[in-house]
């Protein structure tokens, strides 16, 4: 049976104000409730009405106690899928009405994928619907009992790996993912061409050191929150191939493809791929160690044990496996479906069906993980030589940037007409959904998509081949991913045309939101954005918040290379509805080649360093133009003004001091339609304790006191976030404090401060998160620091500018380069009419040792009057000196 709905949060609450307000005068598009299935009997009367009013004689009856040598009808149902497809095959030549597959409650468990072709499709202008009317699974999981304590581990238990189950990267209790196994990697390492010198024997004493990984978590550096990994929107992961003695040798070729991306010889330091650095950065250092048995140290914490077919669990509180539904993932793929360009499958819906418990094994195989970003990777013996590096390298590859996507665990190409219609994607090991080649005219609306490992939804490619087009991504909530390959993004869309996605919310996510376009790099060395075939795509009347809140360098909707051909064709970003973003980025990133995209009517606050941005030069030609972009009638905090900067057209935008200021129209319409928010309040799987928060780094604070930051949880178990707990530990790893912190005050401030330290000495942090059900388990712990002096002050910031509306005006500024001898944790601001506003948040934090730009809205502002705003940085050593800048607001 499908595990238990939980809920999940609701839209923000500024924006849940003005959408009372409006209410009245929002009305519902008459598009069916998603998941309102009514059961009686085994297929239910909901089941049985629909297929007399059919006419179907043609239908299919499955059930998972059914009997494959049965008719299929409903007093006889098939058990497999596959049969059922069979059973369908016979009845598609001559349809006079939809012929329907009714999946009775229950599991349908696959250890290969549902294969699908044109002889599967629908005809004569009839549909075939596969209909599990929200309560059949489709599973590539085996449940795993028979749990025994282990012997001298107390709260380790055990159970032999069930029929089938060879490798597998994910385990699930109840619906809940359990954690892989992973540390701090317990050695030292030094880099050597083939892999690592470590400085004790530790890892090669381990069992099964060649099941074990290295994971290389990026992000933006932050006090002692080192970068490593491939660029900060990347996580890649190499596998250990051996270790003996102090030699680890890594797996070939990710350690190649992670450590040896050509470079262009007459630009030092630029890959050709132009994406990102050569080599691991941070001289290789991994962020941490995954999969191995001598890791099992925390509850939720579970190991795989492949030579000895046994899999160990860690339990939870609460937790019981005599009685749990422990769920092994042993499929790669639920539905693999298709056909040919000449001869596409089409018309068929899957509506009603939750589809689960899917693994996907290639990053633990030689070629490991090496993204270079959205879940794309490289990959092959030489895939740093060539993969993807058309006409820039001898033998590279083509198109320009057509590296390794990847897979969906539901995945369709050379497909038409087919549509998802409210379906659940969750407990997934790749990415979600896959349309991908040749896909035209499908639609997916009123999906949940969460818990899944990687992106949430794929549309189209970048291999050169045919665009997806027509496909239409609807009313769906996106949330609470990607879980394990974490620079996976909720909606990634390639090379498409005609695409629509509107009205989703995506939330607490921890990359970017949307990914639309590829192929614009060429830009950094002055050449021109890949030609691609994508034109006329919309995203637009989406509701985007808590995104990117573990990664860095990505946005709310971020967009890349060539989006048409002109203004009239190219991408339209409009009406969206975008705020609380943690990581460093953009609401709307026009990266590199973005060309001929309009933003529009958007509303866009509570971003860090952008709302909009950023300019590119169009090398298409030698005029040294901008590429063409519109950013137009905005509401936003950035505050730029109106200019034509060389075909970057700003124009009409609003400053706003509060999402109240912008129109209750947009903010009402953004996010699910009313028939749709039915969705907010469903859940998947049981009720459990917070995913534990990543990137813990430390500053002092002043003598005996220290500065905590990290990044959120944003996997919350079902259960809102309540807190924080900072566990201070001494050099022997014994926890001396603790120190608390609301999830609401975290989310405004972005660190807490803890005192009573002893100066001389050295300690680490890691970090708890609680919500109803508990504590969930500690963080890796951060770097090491003592909580010495801080008595020099900041410098001041520079560059300050005030850019004003009637009644608001935007001060922006540059973070001091110097520092004194503590972190910068806020700014204060004082106005001319004598009010004094203190800054604080994450972009306060991270945008001063990056070198970005800050800015702040100041509200209440009278029109046609001079102001003068001060600007100091602030750290553990005091209040800095100000920079000073004035401007009169205009007449009203």
């Amino acid at each position: 049976m499908p595990a238990p709905l939980r809920p999940v949060r609701r839209r923000a609450a500024a924006v849940l104000a003005v959408l009372a307000a409006t209410a009245t005068a929002l009305t519902t598009t008459g598009i069916p409730a998603a998941g309102a299935a009514g059961a009686t009997g085994l297929f239910g009367a909901e089941h049985r009405a629909a297929s007399s009013a059919a006419s179907s004689a043609a239908d299919v009856y499955l059930s998972p106690d059914g009997d494959d040598h049965a008719s299929g009808t409903a007093e006889q149902p098939v058990r497999t899928l596959e049969h059922a497809r069979d059973l369908v095959r016979a009845r598609t030549g001559h349809l006079t009405a939809d012929l329907t597959v009714h999946l009775a409650p229950g599991t349908y468990r696959q250890s290969e994928p549902l294969v699908l072709d044109a002889r599967d499709s629908g005809g004569n202008g009839h549909r075939v619907v596969w209909d599990g009317a929200g309560s059949a699974v489709v599973s590539g999981g085996r449940q795993v009992t028979g749990w025994q304590q282990v012997a001298a581990r107390p709260g380790l238990w055990a159970a032999p790996a069930p029929s089938g189950l060879a490798d597998t990267r994910q385990l699930y209790v109840d619906g809940v993912r359990a954690q892989r196994a992973r540390g701090e990697v317990p050695v030292d390492l030094t880099v050597t061409s083939t892999g690592y010198t470590a400085s004790a024997g530790t890892l090669a004493t381990w069992r099964n050191i060649g099941d074990a990984e290295f994971v290389y978590t990026s992000g933006e550096t932050l006090w002692n929150i080192a970068r490593n990994g491939l660029g900060q929107w990347t996580e890649p992961r190499c596998p250990i191939a051996s270790a003996t003695g102090t030699t680890i040798t890594m797996a070939q070729p990710c350690r190649d493809n992670s450590n040896k991306r050509v470079e262009f010889p007459d630009i030092p330091g630029r890959t050709v791929s132009m994406v990102g650095p050569g080599k691991l950065t941070n001289s290789g250092h991994a962020s941490y160690v995954e999969n191995a048995y001598e890791l099992l140290d925390q509850p939720g914490e579970w190991y795989f044990d492949r030579s000895a077919h046994t899999v160990y669990y860690l339990p939870r509180p609460g937790e019981d496996l005599r009685n749990a539904d422990v769920e092994a993932p042993v499929a790669q793929k639920l539905i693999d479906g298709g056909g040919t360009a000449a001869a596409p499958l089409h018309d068929v819906t899957f509506r009603g069906l939750q589809f689960s418990y899917a693994t996907w094994l290639t990053p633990s195989s030689p070629g490991g993980f090496s993204e270079i970003q959205a879940g794309y990777t490289i990959t092959g013996p030489t895939g740093w030589a060539t993969q993807g590096l058309c006409h820039f390298v001898a033998g590279g590859t083509c198109p320009f940037a057509s590296w390794t996507k990847m897979p969906g665990n539901v995945s369709l190409a050379h497909s038409r007409s087919i549509d998802f219609t409210s379906d659940v994607f969750a407990h997934l090991g790749a990415a979600g959904l896959e349309l991908g080649t040749g896909t035209k005219d499908a639609r997916v609306s009123g999906g949940i998509f969460t818990d899944i490992s990687g992106n949430g939804m794929e549309i189209g490619g970048v291999d050169g081949t045919e665009p997806a087009s027509g496909v239409q991504v609807t009313d769906n909530h996106l949330y609470a991913l990607p879980r394990e390959f974490h620079g996976g993004v909720a909606i990634v869309n390639g090379y498409t045309q005609h695409n629509t996605i509107a009205h989703n919310q995506i939330d607490h996510v921890g990359y970017s939101a949307i990914s639309m376009g590829w192929g614009g790099w060429p830009d950094k060395i002055g050449s021109p954005a890949t030609p691609n075939p994508s034109h006329d795509n919309a995203v637009r009347d989406n509701l985007i918040f808590d995104y990117m809140q573990m990664l860095d360098d990505g946005g709310g909707i971020y967009t890349q290379g060539l989006t048409g051909t002109s203004m009239a064709d190219g991408e339209k970003v409009t009406g969206n509805v975008i705020h609380g973003q943690w990581g460093l980025g953009k609401s709307v990133y026009t990266d590199n080649g973005c060309t001929y995209e309009t933003v529009q009517g958007n509303v866009l606050y509570g971003a860090a360093y952008a709302n909009v941005a950023s300019r590119h030069t169009d090398y298409r030609d030698a005029l040294g133009n901008s590429d063409p972009t519109l950013v137009k009638d905005n509401w936003w905090e950035e505050g730029s003004g109106d200019s034509d900067n060389k075909g970057l057209v700003t124009t009409g935008n609003h400053i706003i001091a509060a999402p109240s200021d912008a129109p209750a129209a947009i903010l009402g319409n953004a996010g699910l339609e009313p028939a749709y928010r039915g969705l907010l309040d469903r859940r998947i799987g049981a009720l459990a304790v917070p995913e534990a928060p990543s990137r813990v780094g430390t500053a002092t604070a002043g003598a005996g006191a220290l500065q905590v930051t990290f990044n959120p949880t944003f996997a919350d178990g079902g259960s809102p976030l309540l807190s924080y707990t900072a566990h201070v530990l001494d050099a022997a790893g014994h926890q001396v404090t603790t120190a608390d912190i609301s999830a609401a005050d975290f989310t405004d401030r972005a660190h807490l401060r803890i005192a009573g330290l002893d100066a001389g000495q050295a300690y680490t942090v890691t970090v708890t998160a609680t919500n109803a059900q508990g504590a969930g388990a500690p963080s890796l712990t951060s770097a090491p620091v003592k909580p010495g002096p801080a008595t020099v002050l900041p410098a001041a910031p520079s560059g300050a500018k005030l850019r004003t509306s009637a009644h608001a005006a935007t001060v922006a500024w540059t973070p001091p380069t110097a520092i004194g001898d503590s972190a910068v944790v806020g700014y204060r601001i004082t106005v001319s009419d004598g009010r004094t506003i203190d800054v604080t948040g994450r972009d306060a934090l991270v945008t001063q040792p990056s070198g970005k730009g800050m800015f702040r809205v100041i509200g209440g502002l009278a029109p046609g009057t001079a102001y003068t705003v001060t600007i100091a940085a602030v750290t553990g050593a005091g209040t800095g000196p100000e920079v000073k800048v004035t401007a009169t607001t205009p007449a009203a």
